[in-house]
């Protein structure tokens, strides 16, 4: 079989060890594979050609979710979903093939310093692919590890660092496979005291509160939830979900667009803002005394404040009287799905975003820490922001948990489990608990050490009452951040080098 095939073959296998399957070990046992064709590569082109067939395989199957959100888009055929998927995956295929062609270079005539420069080179590639062009972040290899104690290592080095340790187990069964015992020995033996030592060093949860907490999950399709007439039966099961069961205060939490009626509106008519005024009055009769909301909504901006000129995908504090306390904007827009680049250009060949509407979303400032009533300082990390390693939190301004609420209700049976595992990865990295609402799942509650300590299923109604879990103090990667993930791939690098000097 064709090399070229076999790495193909070998990047859907790879994909296999994200959710919902879960069997990293084979993904461990396929990037191996991988390494091994790039050691059998004659030269520089088909190591890049092999490592650029491995991650089209690699991302075909773990972003086939990507198709279903097409299904939801009446403008545009479903098929389209399935070239939308090939072409992410054609370009994203560069970031691997850029790892193979680095570790071919510099490694390909000893097996030891290919499996230090090829995990060297993938965390750079892998922290390049979340930042470039707006960047794409989603299922990052260190993801797979979140199951196992290894994962620990991510308090200290990110998750871009915890994809290079997975590079380097790879690498070690490599190394096992050319019998290069010690060399396997000496990479699977400093991982493993890398992990004890995060498993030492773990510092228990600060504080003692703990208040009282509701997550809703409605159950509300995307295929249902912009239906003309439909807020009726949205608040109806918001109602029904957010009902009091004591006197006590609780921060109660919906999900992404969960009033899918503007809760700000800029226009000064009188239509818009009786549509307002409703369904201000519509949401806080949903609120408990003493309850503060955390809400998904829309605002829209007007400059005239006649014309509609601009919406923003927000979450709402509001507190039992109806007052908006406070707004988070979303800042991390997806291309396509919020807004549409090169809208001109591409509207007229007949092109439009995913969400429904003409008009665009607006970018917020970024990470914000809001001070709110009961709860304290709250982050805020709306969908998609939330797999952006490094990139969720104001340093500055500490909160003491992460608020994300999702609309997942897009992305089929694959894309809600891959989100709650990489809001897991932020929990852990940055020490912090992370809560999801989300209209279909899947709803959870994460601890600051990134452990589910409750769930909803998908495509389950419910809700979760549990207590707010307890920061941790900030973890070193919390203190400086992806500095230490290419911090660490320099080392690997300085590794290999100092190998290359010893064996000459």
């Amino acid at each position: 079989m064709k090399p070229l095939l076999l790495a193909f073959l070998a990047g859907a296998a790879a994909a296999t060890g994200f959710q919902p399957l879960g069997l990293w070990p084979l993904t461990l046992a396929a990037f191996a594979f991988l390494l091994w064709l790039i050691a059998d590569a004659p030269r520089l082109r088909s190591a890049l050609a092999r490592g650029w067939w491995f991650g089209l395989g690699h991302f075909c199957v773990g972003l086939n979710w990507i198709a279903t959100a097409f299904t939801f888009q009446a403008a545009m055929p479903a098929w389209l979903g399935w070239v939308a998927v090939l072409l992410l995956s054609l370009f994203l295929a560069i970031y691997p093939a850029a790892a193979a062609g680095i570790a071919w270079r510099y490694g390909r005539s000893d097996r030891l310093r290919l499996a230090l420069w090829f995990a060297a080179a993938w965390i750079v590639t892998e922290w390049l692919r979340a930042t470039l062009f707006t960047g794409f972040a989603w299922n990052p290899l260190g993801v797979v590890l979140v199951p196992t104690p290894v994962s620990r290592i991510a308090a200290g080095i990110g998750t871009y660092g915890l994809s290079g340790v997975a590079a380097l187990l790879a690498g070690t069964l490599l190394l096992l496979l050319a019998r290069r015992w010690r060399s396997a020995g000496a990479i699977a033996g400093a991982i493993a005291a890398a992990t004890l030592l995060a498993l030492i060093l773990n510092a228990p949860p600060e504080g003692s509160t703990r208040m009282a907490m509701r997550i809703v999950q409605p159950n509300i399709g995307q295929e249902d939830k912009w239906r003309p007439g439909f807020e009726r039966e949205i608040f109806a099961r918001l109602a029904g979900l957010s009902k009091a069961g004591s006197n006590e205060p609780r921060l109660l939490m919906w999900p992404e667009a969960a009033v899918t009626t503007p809760l700000e509106d800029e226009r000064l008519r009188p239509d818009p803002q009786i549509e307002l005024e409703q369904t201000r009055r519509a949401t806080t009769s949903l609120i408990g005394p003493g309850d503060l909301l955390l809400a998904g909504g829309i605002t829209v901006q007007s400059a005239d404040g006649d014309t509609a000129t601009g919406a923003t995908n927000s979450v709402f504090a509001i507190d039992s009287t109806g007052r908006i306390l406070a707004r988070y904007d979303k800042a991390h827009l997806v291309p396509y799905g919020e807004y549409l680049p090169m809208r001109p250009i591409l509207s007229a060949l007949g092109l439009s975003r995913l969400a429904p509407g003409n008009l665009d979303f607006q970018p917020g400032p970024g990470p914000r820490t809001i001070d709110l009533p009961i709860v304290g300082k709250v982050g805020f990390q709306l969908c998609y922001e939330i797999i952006f390693s490094g990139q969720v939190v104001d340093r500055a301004n500490r909160p003491n948990f992460l608020f994300n609420p999702s609309n997942d209700a897009w992305f089929g049976a694959w894309g809600p489990p891959q989100h709650l595992a990489q809001a897991r990865l932020r929990a852990l990295e940055e020490g912090l608990p992370v809560l999801r609402s989300t209209p279909t799942g899947i709803s959870a509650v994460i601890d600051a050490e990134g452990n589910v300590e409750k769930s909803l299923p998908w495509r389950t109604a419910g809700f979760i009452d549990s207590r707010l879990p307890l920061p941790k103090p900030p973890t070193l990667f919390a203190r400086f951040g992806n500095l230490l993930p290419l911090l660490f791939a320099a080392l690997l690098a300085a590794a290999a080098i100092a190998v290359a000097r010893k064996r000459r």
